[in-house]
């Protein structure tokens, strides 16, 4: 039996994601795992593909963009405070915040592994993280 959790989101970053946005990790379980990400103002995060892992993210501030590819279907999202949007298992996808920065918090199904998990791909904008 696993004891309860609870925790205040991390004043600072808890490390640079690979594909350059902050993250301060939150909690998690055996199925799953949840992180807080930003960017700065105007910020482009760097393409990636997951290798094990699901994501599904909620805007929780800010607004940008998210660009997703996956086989034979590609499409960029408008994300502003409320959008909520999936990356399944394998998808190329590469952010971008607006003047006003982003913010989001996403669940990871499962764990995240650790490194090596995400890949550096080809996106549509040149990153600015990192």
């Amino acid at each position: 039996m696993r004891p309860f959790q609870t925790l205040q989101l991390p004043a600072e970053r808890t490390l640079q994601a690979p594909d350059g946005s902050d993250v301060r990790v939150l909690l998690g379980l055996s199925g799953g795992g949840m992180a807080h990400f930003s960017l700065p103002p105007h910020a482009v995060s760097a393409a990636v593909a997951h290798r094990t892992v699901e994501e599904i993210w909620f805007i929780v501030g800010g607004s940008g963009r998210m660009w997703r590819k996956q086989g034979g279907t590609e499409e960029i999202a408008e994300l502003s405070e409320g959008t909520c949007l999936t990356l399944p298992l394998g998808t190329h996808f590469q952010f971008r915040a607006s003047g006003a920065g982003l913010a989001a918090v996403a669940i990871t199904m499962p764990p995240w592994p650790g490194d090596g998990e995400a890949t550096i791909v080809e996106g549509p904008w040149l990153p600015s993280t990192g």
